[in-house]
């Protein structure tokens, strides 16, 4: 069969109908433990659900398809991913470079928890590739991007900061959170791994916690799955099944907060009270044409600025009604939050801070009238 389509492989793969009773959806395997045939003798390879269970495999084979990567690996969050990647690939005296839009708690995890066991990190303008180059140290083992970024949509050019970390021998990570990997594939563009917040796109419907690891040489995916197995911060049987079922719906999913989102992106570059607009499909988006050529669309993250300050950004998101008011991103409802006293409160006072009249949105799949609505009302 020739290479298929993404849509025909977040249906299917890892997802081969049950052998036993030809159900078309995976089982959800809600087990601890396994029967032996004798000592050492497993029955598929499982003996312990923290080391594997047959729903987090289905699961871990699907996100490496759609990814394009060798080894997928399931976790309890997002962080908990980032958390492991860190421990596999850095140890004390190591450095990482991180990017100064980064989600505020990946910069906490970094400066706060890992920081503490002896690794130094420095902080880089990942859309500029002569600022990244510059940051690099004989020690520096990784470089970490997200793009689009959080929540400042900043776009970093994967494929040219790739040329420099291969170079380097230094590990290119990227967080593929807010474009999902039907949206953008890194690991095609010479990323070395991708970490998702599971809990967002891939998921979808709010409604599962999760994260992933997805690495491109087969050799790194089994120490990260080493490590996986000995800190155990795993995807459980049935959260593993949601992301799953996420994942079947993803394209059609994206397509609609992408399309959703430019129709808003449209009403605020237009509105009195919006200063500024931060959205990756502008023209006007200094990260538009490296958006444009690694990205299949836009996405539905938009983030802008309200003239009158940050009471008045705090004033907008308090008077949505159908922009609910909450954290996290990616499902179906559409959400709004103050990134500076919500998501990023943690970087305050960094480098990392965000403008304190900033307002995010995570644009749902509901009817675009009726956002366009709610905003005009929010807005006043």
């Amino acid at each position: 069969m020739s290479e298929q389509h993404f849509e025909t492989l977040a249906i299917h793969a890892g997802q081969e109908p049950d052998e036993v009773t030809g159900a078309v959806v995976p089982p959800i395997h809600q087990v601890s433990t396994y029967k032996q045939d004798g000592v050492g003798g497993l029955r598929g390879g499982y003996e312990y659900s923290r080391s594997a269970n047959p729903t987090r495999t289905a699961l871990e084979e699907n996100l490496a398809a759609l990814e394009g990567g060798r080894r997928g690996l399931a976790f309890a969050s997002g962080l908990a991913a980032e958390d492991c990647l860190l421990r596999t690939v850095l140890k004390p005296g190591d450095h990482l470079v991180i990017p100064d839009d980064a989600y505020g708690g990946t910069f906490r995890l970094i400066a706060k928890v890992v920081e503490r066991w002896g690794v130094t990190w420095s902080v880089v303008h990942s859309s500029d590739p002569e600022a990244v180059r510059a940051a690099l140290r004989p020690e520096t083992k990784a470089v970490w991007v997200e793009t689009p970024s959080n929540p400042l949509l900043g776009i970093t050019d994967i494929a040219q900061i790739a040329d420099i970390t291969r170079s380097a021998g230094v590990l290119l990570v990227v967080d593929n959170t807010f474009a999902s990997p039907y949206l953008q594939q890194p690991l095609a563009l010479g990323a070395d791994v991708v970490v998702h917040s599971t809990t967002k796109y891939m998921g979808g419907h709010s409604d599962v916690v999760g994260g992933a690891l997805v690495a491109r040489d087969a050799g790194l995916g089994e120490e990260l799955a080493y490590h996986q197995n000995a800190m155990g911060a795993i995807a459980g049987p049935f959260d593993a099944w949601l992301v799953l079922r996420g994942a079947k719906t993803l394209a059609v999913r994206m397509d609609r907060h992408s399309a959703n989102a430019a129709r808003i992106v449209e009403m605020l570059v237009s509105h009195p009270r919006v200063s500024q607009v931060y959205y990756p499909g502008l023209e006007s988006h200094p990260g538009h044409e490296v958006a444009a050529k690694q990205m299949r669309d836009f996405g539905g993250m938009v983030s802008f600025r309200v003239t009158e300050g940050e009471e008045a950004a705090v004033q907008v998101c308090n008077r949505a009604q159908l922009f609910t008011l909450g954290e996290s991103l990616g499902g179906v409802e559409s959400l709004i939050e103050h990134p500076g006293r919500m998501t990023h409160a943690s970087v305050a006072g960094s480098a990392l801070e965000v403008p304190a009249d900033l307002v995010r949105l995570s644009v749902g799949i509901e009817s675009v009238d009726d956002l366009l609505a709610d905003l005009a009302q929010a807005l006043g």
